[in-house]
């Protein structure tokens, strides 16, 4: 049985052509027109709306920016949620909040169907080359049916227990990797504002301990200049906001976050929501230039 694919942006897009190259039968479907053409290509069924998507398979994955995007999609809400979610399993691989999955879940299975919460970590690149990190949460049984299909987009897939395991877990995720890019990205605006060769700052921290895929990517970005969109500002901004809202809801500090949250804002105010997340530099270094014209 073909398998649903909901959502052919940023991420879903190369996610979808990994499994279709892999030789899944694959039924996909994308709200804005044009981004499936890519999918038809690599052998995959173009539907002409989500319910032909639920009516063909059985289990459906969705890669959908929002909660109000995957309500949408799914008529949550509406009598037709019962009739597309009922003898279906959803993996939901996006990255809402966890409290909406956990109801979501409920939702889905009080409709009878199945919910697998599959997030992902990983921006663009390991999109492309199928070397995401995949995280799911759910029903022992489903998580078994499901994990063989992450294979193709995923270098490593771990079990996080019930919902909302796994996006807790990309949560706690995301505290770590946003903070790091912010800390490269003022390392950068330093050695800029002090003169430094910054191709050289690069080649150093690429050879140093603190080295990583992402340190590597994100610090040839700020080198050159280049903020073309892997993850993008403005979604930083949302998974931002999500983690700091899961830290108050028990009562955590989450000093670094918040400084983010504000970098990411500000960023967000000046126009640069669509450039990669390695453009919060420019949020920094708009900061240093308001420092500048403060001193006599």
């Amino acid at each position: 049985m073909e398998i649903g694919f909901i959502g052919l942006g940023v991420m879903g897009q190369p996610m979808a052509l990994n499994l279709a190259r892999a030789g899944t039968p694959l039924i996909v479907w994308n709200r804005s027109p044009g981004r499936s053409d890519a999918l038809q290509a690599a052998g995959a069924s173009v539907a002409a709306s989500a319910a032909e998507v639920f009516a063909r398979t059985r289990i459906v994955m969705l890669m959908l920016y929002d909660a109000a995007a995957i309500d949408a999609v799914l008529g949550r809400g509406t009598p037709e949620f019962r009739d597309l979610v009922s003898g279906h399993v959803i993996v939901q691989m996006g990255t809402p909040s966890p409290a909406y999955s956990k109801s979501l879940d409920a939702d889905i299975r009080a409709a009878g169907g199945a919910y697998v919460e599959a997030p992902v970590s990983g921006s663009l690149k390991p999109a492309e080359t199928g070397q995401l990190v995949g995280m799911l949460a759910g029903d022992p049984d489903r998580i078994a049916e499901v994990r063989p299909l992450m294979a193709p987009m995923c270098r490593e897939v771990f079990s996080c227990g019930a919902v909302p395991g796994a996006l807790l877990m990309k949560i706690a995720i995301n505290a770590f990797l946003i903070p790091m890019v912010a800390g490269l990205a003022e390392a950068f605006h330093f050695a800029q504002r002090h003169g430094l060769d910054v191709r050289q700052l690069q080649a150093i921290l690429d050879a140093g301990p603190m080295a990583s895929n992402v340190s590597k990517v994100k610090g040839a970005k700020l080198a050159g200049g280049d903020f073309s969109v892997q993850s993008a500002i403005s979604d930083v901004l949302k998974n931002t906001r999500l983690t700091t809202s899961a830290a108050r809801e028990k009562g955590l500090a989450s000093p670094l976050l918040d400084v983010c949250e504000a970098l990411y804002s500000e960023a967000v105010a000046q126009n640069h929501a669509g450039l990669d997340m390695a453009g919060v530099i420019k949020a920094i270094e708009a900061r240093s230039d308001r420092r500048k014209d403060r001193v006599p």
